[in-house]
């Protein structure tokens, strides 16, 4: 494989983009296999200026079981870190298989390490995915930042999320308070993502988001917005057709598109979380030989 340039698709949802390859003849295995190597490999594709640029990888895999999904979906961060569960890149996947070909233009499964996904197009350019029901939710976390104390909520909408809300977004220091949130001792071992919200009306708000694996802010988030959404729900009460899932609660990315999170809340129990956000398709090319032959190499070559 070494000797050939590797076919891929680079896809975006609501600014938040990533490189899908082809893995159904299993010619990746030993990335998927070999999380050093597979590290190396998204490091060095999603490098900017150097590589194809992304926030991660995606590999579209036959599924170890057919009667429970269509594919397996392995992905990677950018900083190599395997990922269970992305929301943005879930869009961007199902709309990759499609429009491929890969499977009919219908719902489709997909099996992640965080559960199924379930996919489908909703319209225009806009992407569903419908995530595996949150779990461990958490409202009213005081945590100490040392030079402020923050009133925080979390959730793990298949990775964890912590939530704090603020009256001026444009004005947040996503960058230190996110990097502070993001390895508070609060979330150790492994991290949390850090969401930064701002209501702007009942069943609306915006959102900024410090991702782990990015290590950096990203111009949207996908699970991030299903978090943002279901906590501001609870935290506020709101109704009015949102905790039914017949009204979308509408999320306002910092790449300046509008992403529609949709739930049931029962009391405090959430479940059917979907996520529905804008997929364009970027380009569909080749990495080189030399460049697909450096991104294939041992994990210590970028060491």
């Amino acid at each position: 494989m070494t000797d050939e340039s590797i076919p891929f698709w680079k896809l975006t949802a609501a600014g938040n983009d990533f490189v899908c390859f082809d893995n159904r003849d299993g010619r990746f295995d030993r990335l998927i296999v070999d999380t050093a190597a597979g590290g190396h490999f998204a490091r060095t594709v999603c490098r900017r200026n150097y590589g194809v640029g992304a926030d991660g990888v995606i590999f579209a895999c036959l599924p170890e079981t057919p009667d429970t999904a269509d594919f397996g979906a392995s992905h990677f961060e950018s900083d190599g870190s395997p990922c269970e569960l992305c929301g943005n890149g879930s869009a961007c996947f199902t709309r990759f298989v499609i429009d491929e070909g890969f499977v009919p233009d219908r719902d489709i499964r997909f099996l992640t390490p965080a559960g199924v996904v379930r996919g489908r197009r909703a319209g225009g350019q806009y992407i569903r995915v419908c995530i595996p029901s949150p779990e461990d939710h958490k409202l009213g976390m005081q945590l100490d930042l040392g030079n402020a104390q923050l009133d925080c909520d979390y959730v793990v909408t298949g990775v964890p999320h912590v939530v704090t809300y603020v009256d001026d977004l444009a004005s947040t220091d996503v960058a230190n308070l996110g990097f502070a949130l993001r390895h508070h001792e609060a979330f150790r071992p492994r991290g949390v993502n850090a969401n930064f919200v701002q209501v702007l009306g009942e069943g609306e708000i915006a959102v900024r988001t410090f991702e782990f694996g990015v290590e950096g802010e990203t111009l949207s988030c996908g699970t991030g917005s299903a978090a943002a959404a279901i906590l501001a729900t609870l935290r506020f009460g709101w109704d009015g057709g949102i905790r039914s899932h017949e009204k979308p609660v509408l999320i306002h990315s910092r790449s300046g598109e509008i992403l529609r999170v949709y739930f049931i809340a029962d009391g405090q129990q959430v479940t059917e979380a979907c996520l529905e956000t804008v997929v364009r398709r970027i380009m569909h090319g080749r990495l080189n030989k030399e460049f697909a032959a450096g991104a294939l190499a041992t994990a210590d070559a970028d060491r």
